[in-house]
């Protein structure tokens, strides 16, 4: 059991190093696909867009959401805590990786309960794997609410990365049961997490009937977590590690496009996150655009925490201006306007969403 721990906690610092080191982004998101349609006469003041928003009842001062990347290793604990003083300056909502390596170690914990220390208002999201919860039910997912005093829980679907790690869980029987049982048993909103594949429109469904709070989609186009495997197999001094590397490779194309999964996820309920390839504040206004309530980034915030507070405040400030730009440029004074915005969708993307037949508007009234 101590080596399994000692393994799952050296595998989060291997992610961290890999994601900030090396290229680990696959796909096209859709985005390039996506304009937004120029309003010439916005009749909105830029110095006064608001970009404040409401989710689960808590007031965010942005709809940028610091999507969940690290702790679990005490190498990680800083980066933790730098993106944390973010939340707290900034007014953002924060979710942390996986909290699996603490519950099974409790001596890591501080690499997670960090970030409430850091930020003490902040809108916190715990984060556990569907299979942990399967196997080990209520009481871990009260556990990681519990470890960094979070505002919700995320419940995390990574099954493409299970099916490549060599130490992966490769069962998802129940999965879907767990998750029904967890939101019936807790108050604490649950969120369900897709990790870079996307959600359809039919699991989106499914995890609405099981009582989920809201989804985050985690579409495919960012970092691609079969690269991520792919990469630490072919770095294995196991020669049947290596062997998972051309795996990692095939499947690096495997997933639902950002926008599309947006698109359909959209059309079945809210509130949504998107996730998966955002880049910048145009990213973000499309997506807003498109029905989400907020837009997780990892991977762009990822390098400047690596760096220092003011390369991470700097990035943040820039995604910012870019955003409030795209808003002024579409006439909506506030994040809730952008839902009015015109926007066209061509390309492969159009392809996509009319072999689907997504419930997804090309002109909001």
């Amino acid at each position: 059991m101590a080596d399994k721990k000692r393994f799952t906690s050296s595998r989060k610092l291997d992610h961290l190093r890999i994601c900030a080191e090396k290229e680990v982004e696959s796909g096209d998101t859709g985005f390039g696909d996506v304009r937004l349609v120029h309003n010439a006469l916005p009749e909105c003041d830029m110095r006064s867009i608001d970009l404040s928003t409401r989710f689960f009842g808590h007031t965010l001062s942005s709809p940028l959401f610091i999507s969940a990347m690290t702790g679990g290793h005490p190498g990680t604990k800083e980066t933790n805590a730098r993106l944390a003083r973010i939340a707290e300056r900034f007014g953002l909502g924060m979710g942390v990786g996986s909290q699996r390596a603490a519950l099974e170690n409790p001596a890591l914990a501080d690499t997670f309960s960090v970030v409430r220390d850091e930020a003490p208002h902040a809108f916190l999201v715990a984060n556990l794997g569907a299979v942990q919860l399967r196997d080990h039910g209520t009481a871990w997912a009260e556990e990681a609410i519990g470890m960094i005093g979070a505002n919700a829980i995320a419940i995390h679907l990574n099954f493409l990365q299970e099916a490549i790690q060599p130490e992966g869980d490769h069962n998802a029987t129940g999965c879907l049961a767990a998750i029904a049982a967890l939101c019936a048993e807790i108050k604490t909103p649950v969120i369900v997490k897709e990790t870079g594949c996307g959600i359809s429109r039919e699991v989106a469904r499914q995890c609405w009937s099981a009582g989920a709070a809201a989804i985050d989609i985690g579409g495919w186009g960012g970092t691609s977590w079969a690269a991520v495997e792919s990469i630490r197999a072919d770095e294995s001094r196991n020669a049947q590690d290596r062997c998972l590397k051309t795996l990692g490779e095939d499947f690096a194309g495997w997933g639902i496009p950002t926008v599309v999964s947006l698109a359909e996820v959209a059309g079945t309920g809210s509130p949504v996150i998107a996730s998966g390839g955002i880049r910048n504040g145009i990213d973000t206004a499309k997506c807003l655009a498109l029905g989400a309530d907020l837009c997780g980034m990892a991977l762009p915030l990822l390098k400047p925490a690596l760096e220092s507070d003011d390369a991470l405040v700097s990035t943040v400030e820039t995604i910012h201006r870019e955003l409030v730009a795209s808003m002024f440029l579409c006439g909506a004074a506030r994040v809730r306007d952008m839902r009015r915005a015109r926007l066209s969708i061509t390309g492969k993307t159009r392809q996509m969403m009319d072999d689907g037949n997504p419930l997804v508007k090309q002109d909001n009234p």
